[in-house]
């Protein structure tokens, strides 16, 4: 597998010199091998569009005709017509076309194991987001992390018919992808009967993403993976929800708040506001089925914003906010290095009564892309105090934590708290005088663009109540 990865990413650094970046490239290599794959399957593609035409051009005649095939893809119905929605070219030199054609050519892709062609190109994918801010970061939620989720949330669609699993911000699919994965590894590799399977393959997964280029990779990366799930292409915020609603939410949704310039207007979101991660809370709210259970990863700024203590104690009356999970530094290194994190985990359809939090980043060096990887060794403790059910009712105490990571806060603990959550600390920062621990420019810069950011989403919120005629005088 990791040949395969490296013969591919190898020849990407040639095709930077071409002005086709990462996020382009891993693109083109979607449209490239599945077209070769739907060859090896012998599927029906319409005129013109076969594998064999593309070899067996060159030159501008190559280029030309792939421009021709992926606009002709992109008018079709059904997985080939999502996958191929908008695609354009990148290749300017005909010469490179041709190579990645070849190297794409060398592999009978179907003759491989599910497993490895899709661990192929979530290998791509961890590649392009390991490149900072050039790659497919903003689209890629570290994959360890979501592994530690899944194992906790235990997404088993095997006991009932109607069981699903949504991520409303779906990215490259990573959520969806490792659902499956655990899944796999609960059966002994996936062995189920063919209803279940026909069921697992088109009915259990669901995600939407505001992006055509992820939604793509999505649906690539689940394709690879034997399934063939509905991405939808939409806005989950601004977009009223159909009547479905979901067993399983799990999301990390896009940091920062550009494009948040006015609240949603939905009827069913309770608090108004312009803050794109406490409407996304609000929206798995509603998209829960009574008894769903959800865990969201949300920066800082969404437990201390204005607004936030509004969201959070609607929250704790519709759900039981069991646990949350204070991530390391650094966790979405190297893309977003200097934001800090968390994860939230919800139960819809009883109130909160307690909450567990677990301080995974004080007093922990800052993870680094190179010197201080993240490793799974971050979360075991975690997910040992978090325990087998799903919902955050095992027996926990806090002596499960040598270091004392682990504690409880009473629901009255929050309410004195007016429901800001990140205020539930108790672990002194020992690293404030140690050098290797001073805060570095880029987390200072990024904490003050994240403070300005709030800021500007209160002024926004202050001229939208101006807008709608608020009477500043009650």
């Amino acid at each position: 597998m990791s040949d395969i990865v490296q013969r591919l990413w190898g020849f990407c650094h040639t095709l930077r010199h071409e002005g086709i970046d990462y996020g382009d490239y891993i693109e083109q290599i979607t449209y490239i091998l599945f077209l070769k794959m739907a060859h090896e399957q012998n599927r029906q593609l319409p005129a013109g569009c076969s594998w064999d035409t593309l070899k067996e051009k060159s030159g501008t005649e190559l280029t030309d005709h792939y421009t021709d095939v992926l606009r002709t893809l992109g008018k079709q119905e059904g997985l080939l017509g999502d996958v191929f929605a908008g695609a354009l070219s990148r290749f300017h030199n005909p010469v490179s076309l041709k190579k990645i054609i070849g190297l794409v050519d060398e592999t009978e892709w179907t003759a491989l194991d599910i497993d490895v062609k899709a661990a192929a190109f979530e290998g791509l994918l961890e590649k392009a987001a390991s490149e900072g801010k050039k790659g497919a970061g903003q689209y890629f939620t570290p994959r360890l992390l979501i592994k530690t989720i899944v194992r906790c949330m235990k997404p088993d669609p095997r006991p009932y018919r109607e069981f699903t699993i949504m991520d409303p911000a779906c990215g490259t699919g990573g959520f969806l992808v490792c659902s499956y994965e655990w899944l796999k590894d609960q059966t002994g590799g996936g062995a189920f009967d063919r209803d279940l399977a026909k069921r697992i393959r088109h009915d259990t997964y669901f995600g939407k993403d505001l992006v055509e280029r992820p939604r793509r990779l999505a649906l690539m990366n689940l394709f690879l993976h034997g399934l063939d799930p509905e991405i939808q292409l939409g806005d989950s915020i601004y977009e009223v929800p159909d009547s479905r609603r979901y067993d399983v939410v799990l999301t990390n949704p896009p940091f920062g708040t550009r494009g948040a310039n006015q609240s949603p207007g939905r009827e069913d979101f309770l608090i108004e506001t312009s803050n794109k991660q406490l409407n996304f809370i609000q929206h798995v709210m509603t998209i829960l089925k009574p008894g769903g259970r959800a865990a969201i990863v949300v920066p800082d700024n969404v437990l201390f914003a204005d607004q936030a203590g509004a969201v959070f104690e609607d929250l704790t009356k519709q759900c039981a906010l069991h646990t949350v999970l204070r991530l390391p530094n650094g966790t979405f290194s190297p893309y977003s290095p200097g934001t800090k994190t968390n994860v939230i985990f919800f139960t819809k359809g009883m109130p909160t009564e307690t909450t567990w939090v677990y301080d995974g980043r004080t007093n922990v060096p800052s993870i680094t892309k190179k010197d201080r990887p993240l490793t799974s060794a971050h979360f075991a403790e975690f997910e040992d105090c978090y325990g087998p059910d799903p919902n955050g009712r095992s027996p926990r105490n806090p002596g499960q934590s040598k270091e004392d990571r682990w504690r409880s806060f009473h629901i009255t603990e929050l309410k004195e708290r007016d429901f800001k959550v990140d205020s539930l600390k108790w672990l002194r920062d020992e690293g404030l005088g140690d050098a290797d621990e001073i805060v570095s420019p880029e987390d200072l810069a990024t904490e003050a663009i994240e403070e300005l950011e709030a800021a500007v989403e209160d002024l926004n919120t202050i001229v939208e109540m101006l807008g709608n005629g608020y009477d500043w005088g009650e």
